[in-house]
This record gives C-alpha cells, structure tokens and sequence, in this order.
C-alpha cells in the first residue's frame, strides 16, 4: 500500500487527503464494480475506474482500511455523489472519479477520520 497526505498552499479543501492505492468496491444500480482508490479525506474518495459514472449519481462504496499500525482492517461502507468524472486519456477507458461521501454512519465515519489523521 502506497499512501502519504496531501497538502499544498493552495489547498482549497476543507478535510485532508490522505494518496492511497487501495481496492475499493463500488455498487450501482447496474451492478457492483472493483475501483482503486487514489485518495481520501474524511469528506470524500476519489478512485480510478474503467467505466464512465455520470456526475451526480448515487452510489455506495465499500473498503477495508489498515487501522492500529497497519495490523488490522477496519471495514468502512456508505454512500456518496459523483461530483467529477474525468478521463484519464482519449485513448483508454479509465476515468478518475470523485465522490462526495453524504451518507456514512457515525461508526464508519469515525474509523475514516481516524485512518485519515494517523497517516
């Protein structure tokens, strides 16, 4: 796993992201599809996938995230907006996707802003 927290002068976000290649499980109304996280923040994910998801639509996610020193994987799940979708290149079907995470229980959410803080 490859992560460190980003962080520039001209950050406008309000949350920290922490860069992080990690799987990540995607569910749609037309199925459930496998994504790589690239990073995220207490706020929201943004994960590279091979299919284009219209901004605006609803999902869920599902990960496990290294919790105690990297000893342990703390389930995390909930639902999000698609709020950008961009491709990677006109030559291929990849697409960055960022997600605005509105829909995740105090538990979960705990765990993130725990991940996010300790890396």
């Amino acid at each position: 796993m490859n992560q460190q927290k980003k962080t520039t002068g001209s950050e406008r976000r309000r949350h920290p992201r922490v860069a992080l290649d990690w799987p990540l499980t995607i569910s749609l109304d037309d199925g459930t599809y496998q994504a790589r996280l690239r990073d995220i923040s207490q706020a929201g994910v943004c994960f590279f996938l091979d299919r284009r998801i219209p901004e605006m639509t609803i999902l869920r996610m599902s990960l496990s995230l290294p919790q105690d020193g990297g000893e342990a994987l703390a389930p995390i799940q909930g639902g999000g907006v698609v709020v950008r979708c961009q491709a990677l290149s006109e030559r291929v079907d990849h697409y960055e996707i960022a997600v605005f995470l509105n829909d995740v229980d105090e538990e979960h959410r705990i765990r993130l802003t725990a991940y996010v803080d300790a890396s």
